[in-house]
């Protein structure tokens, strides 16, 4: 029976981020902005950059909201101020303003959901198979642009983006309220049966290891390096995710950029669950060190895509190493601090993407806005990407005692 319960949580969960994802259609919704409203680009990065920031910076209390009260009080939030936000985006037209609606208030929405899904999912399965769920979780926020991109894009171009965004809103408050009813926690003491063959299994299961409260964290090695590892290799998914419809116009003269959003979506699901399945056979440095490798290599070679398939290719590379991320680094921080504190724990680790966010996109849009190109962009997230692999050699100090 438990085992049935932990598959509802996880489809459960799965299901709110499939609404979750509509963060990752923003270059779609920014192109709209700038075509009917006349924002510059680096105005039109606004309200998708603090919407990230206000994502990560909440994901500290929402995380330890979850750890407390459970993942049920958190996501009905979420719900609200998810929908709300949309739905008042609707009715704004100046930057500021949607920076407060969708940016604030849309944001905080998705963290408070996004920390009562992963968590609870993965405390009702042994160690052996938590980057497995972590993967199915998190690529319903991937996935999500599979749909909703086109839908968006039928509605901006049937009913322009203030009505788009009201519907949008209305789906999400309704449907978020009707699944965070069917998120719950394992009941206490629970331990879940490991099928590995001893000779296999780590020594113990995360939940007998020491469980790092957050103070016990911020004091290891290992936060430091996870934070900034998170960090440099966060900022090339974002940048791309957020600018992909303009870079389709800029360097191919292609309109459709929504297609190539799809394409991405479909790759970051991808990665999610791959990332998810390989941390768990062959350990998170070495899948790390894998992604941050193979996508520093796609951003140098970003500026040569110039036609609808080098584009497509690019896309899909970036699609499948950024989805990895958010397999890899909950599994890390699950193994190193344990699962009783992990909401907040990987909170706070999780603000390091929020830091990305912020200065991914916007940098993207200012040098875009200066030099007509992205490619200057690009090669600073290539830089960092390297940075980051290079201190996946560093085992030593990702350890904590």
């Amino acid at each position: 029976m438990s085992k049935s319960k932990g598959w509802i949580v996880t489809t459960v969960a799965t299901g709110m981020n499939l609404i979750l994802g509509v963060l990752y259609i923003w270059s779609i919704m920014g192109k709209a902005l700038i075509k009917e409203f006349g924002w510059s680009s680096t105005t039109a990065s606004l309200p998708y950059s603090v919407s990230i920031a206000a994502f990560a910076f909440i994901m500290i209390f929402a995380g330890r909201l979850q750890d407390v009260k459970g993942p049920r009080t958190g996501s009905i939030l979420g719900g609200i101020l998810l929908g709300t936000g949309l739905i008042l985006s609707g009715f704004v037209k100046d930057p500021l303003l949607m920076t407060l609606t969708f940016g604030v208030m849309g944001g905080s929405g998705i963290g408070f959901c996004y920390a009562a899904t992963t968590p609870p999912a993965v405390k009702w399965f042994p160690l052996e198979k938590k980057g497995l769920i972590s993967g199915i979780v998190v690529s319903g926020v991937g996935f999500a642009a599979v749909y909703i991109s086109p839908l968006t894009n039928a509605l901006i171009g049937s009913y322009g983006i203030s009505k788009t965004f009201f519907t949008l809103g209305i789906g999400a408050l309704i449907i978020l309220l009707v699944l965070s009813q069917g998120l719950i926690n394992p009941p206490p003491g629970y331990m879940p049966t490991s099928s590995a063959p001893k000779n296999k299994q780590t020594s113990g299961s995360t939940e007998e290891k020491k469980q790092f409260t957050y103070q016990e964290m911020i004091k290891t090695p290992s936060f430091y390096k996870l934070w900034f590892m998170y960090a440099f290799t966060s900022m090339a998914g974002l940048m791309v995710i957020g600018h992909l419809a303009s870079i389709a116009k800029i360097q191919a003269n292609w309109e459709n950029g929504f297609l190539l959003v799809v394409l991405l979506a479909i790759f970051n699901t991808l990665g999610r669950v791959v990332g998810g399945i390989v941390s768990d056979k062959c350990g998170h440095t070495g899948t790390m060190r894998i992604i941050f490798f193979v996508q520093a290599v796609n951003m140098l070679l970003f500026p040569m895509y110039l036609s609808q398939g080098t584009l497509a290719i690019g896309a899909a590379l970036t699609g499948l190493s950024y989805g990895a991320l958010f397999s890899v680094f909950p599994v890390a921080t699950a193994e190193y601090y344990g699962t009783k504190n992990m909401g907040v724990n990987y909170g706070i680790i999780f603000t390091s993407w929020g830091c990305a966010g912020v200065i991914g996109p916007i940098l993207a849009g200012k040098i875009f806005d200066t030099t007509g190109s992205y490619s200057n962009a690009y090669i600073i997230s290539a830089v960092l990407l390297i940075v980051a692999g290079i201190m996946t050699f560093t085992k030593k100090s990702l350890k904590t005692t």
